[in-house]
């Protein structure tokens, strides 16, 4: 199909884009951004995702793949609209939808031949059956346009994979048409297309996202409980895990899913069950203990310093997980915060994610360019981000470099034994607590 438009060029429009280009399909990808149009017509992606470079400027020299603002000319002429845009929070947990009618209205008024409107954003059950109305009642030509629900399974730092080795591709349409079109473009992916109505298909993309965050949520629960009655969370899971109906992953403990995904659609879904009468205990729970779960370092370390006031800070780690510089809902920004509002002094390290950081805290936090740098004169170090570098580590550089080697782990990043043998005060999520030292200190 040679007219395909994304329009949106964050995570999942640009992806998208990219990907359908490189299974052979001519994409322009549309944004309202003109800065990050011209840096993607410079063959460089505005998002940190390991292979997203490579695939822009090959795409773009096969001629494959455009980037343009112009969404009037582009969406005139376009056979099949993807949305990818952003669907953020609101302050109530509900979904903003902004974004997505923007687009809509856009295409409404610009279409000039029938088009197909594929949704990839995550969108609240029933929002299809709503932009469908919402389109056809703006239209200024007389076109055909029908909806379908297309949406993604994609995770920052592996995006590119999840979209090009998914383990399915989901459609949800109400039409034998659109359903048949939407096959057309994905049969050069070779990979198993399940089909459904539209609502189905919206309530998939919830139901996958808030069951992972469930898991995530149950695992760090028990490693709490692990802590208070002498179990080790990692023999459990390890113990679990061979059971197949839970298989191993999403089972490692640590201070709670950060993202662009897992709060959001959590409390999305949570928000659109109690609009309809209905309550999610268990995802109602799930946020809960996400909540609580960011701050279980802070709650370790305060046994340990009687004040954070002139407490000389070293934080290892940003980004809510690693392999991307995205910092939304990463438990690392209400930590410093909190540091910080109590009189800390912070300095930090993150292989990607300092740059976006430093938007949110410019001139309060230090930002070095290594671990050791990070570490030098430490009375405490915060590991919120279980990046390679970071596991690899020389345990010594923490006894070397720190005043006082307290370690607080909040992605289990290193063997209990080698903690031991390092000689460091340690304390992690759901394992034993190494201690050297018990003598609480003041600053």
């Amino acid at each position: 199909m040679k007219n395909i438009t994304v329009a949106g060029t964050g995570y999942v429009g640009l992806v998208t884009g990219v990907c359908l280009a490189e299974v052979g399909h001519t994409v322009t990808c549309v944004d309202n951004i003109q800065q990050k149009i011209d840096i993607l017509n410079e063959g460089i992606s505005p998002i940190f995702e390991p292979e997203l470079d490579n695939l822009i400027m090959s795409n773009m020299k096969s001629n494959r793949l455009h980037f343009t603002t112009d969404f009037e000319s582009t969406y005139a002429q376009s056979d099949v609209i993807f949305i990818g845009v952003g669907t953020p929070e609101n302050e109530d947990g509900s979904a903003n939808l902004n974004f997505v009618y923007t687009v809509a209205r856009q295409i409404a008024e610009s279409v000039q031949r029938d088009c197909l409107v594929v949704l990839k954003s995550t969108v609240p059950i029933g929002t299809n059956d709503e932009i469908e109305k919402f389109i056809k009642a703006h239209l200024k030509h007389d076109v055909n346009v029908e909806v379908a629900s297309n949406p993604e399974f994609l995770a920052q730092g592996t995006a590119v994979r999840d979209t090009l080795k998914a383990s399915r591709i989901v459609i949800g349409t109400e039409s034998e048409e659109a359903k048949q079109k939407l096959m057309n473009i994905y049969s050069p992916f070779n990979i198993p297309i399940l089909t459904m109505n539209r609502r189905s298909a919206e309530m998939v993309k919830y139901a996958s996202n808030d069951f992972l965050a469930l898991k995530i949520s149950f695992v760090n629960d028990i490693a709490n409980l692990c802590e208070v009655v002498g179990a080790n969370i990692e023999d459990v899971t390890h113990g679990m895990s061979y059971d197949q109906r839970i298989g191993d992953k999403f089972l490692n403990p640590g201070i709670g899913y950060g993202g662009s995904c897992f709060p959001k659609d959590t409390k999305a879904l949570h928000w659109l069950s109690e609009e309809e009468g209905y309550v999610l205990r268990t995802i109602k729970s799930a946020i809960e203990v996400n909540e609580k779960q960011k701050f279980k370092l802070i709650k370790k370390a305060r046994k340990d310093f009687s004040t954070f006031k002139d407490l000389k800070v070293a934080v290892l780690g940003l980004t809510f997980k690693p392999g991307t510089d995205d910092l939304r809902e990463a438990p690392s920004i209400p930590n410093i915060r909190l540091l910080l509002n109590e009189g800390a002094k912070v300095s930090a390290f993150d292989p990607v994610g300092m740059n976006n950081f430093k938007k949110i805290f410019p001139n309060e936090v230090k930002y070095k360019d290594s671990i050791e740098e990070t570490l030098d004169g430490a009375d405490a170090c915060f590991i919120f981000t279980e990046w390679q570098e970071i596991k690899d580590m020389d345990l010594e550089l923490f006894t070397k470099k720190m005043k006082n080697p307290y370690i607080y782990d909040g992605r289990n990043c290193f063997k209990l034994i080698e903690v031991q043998e390092a000689n460091l005060n340690y304390k992690s999520i759901g394992r034993p607590d190494i201690n050297t030292s018990r003598i609480k200190i003041g600053i």
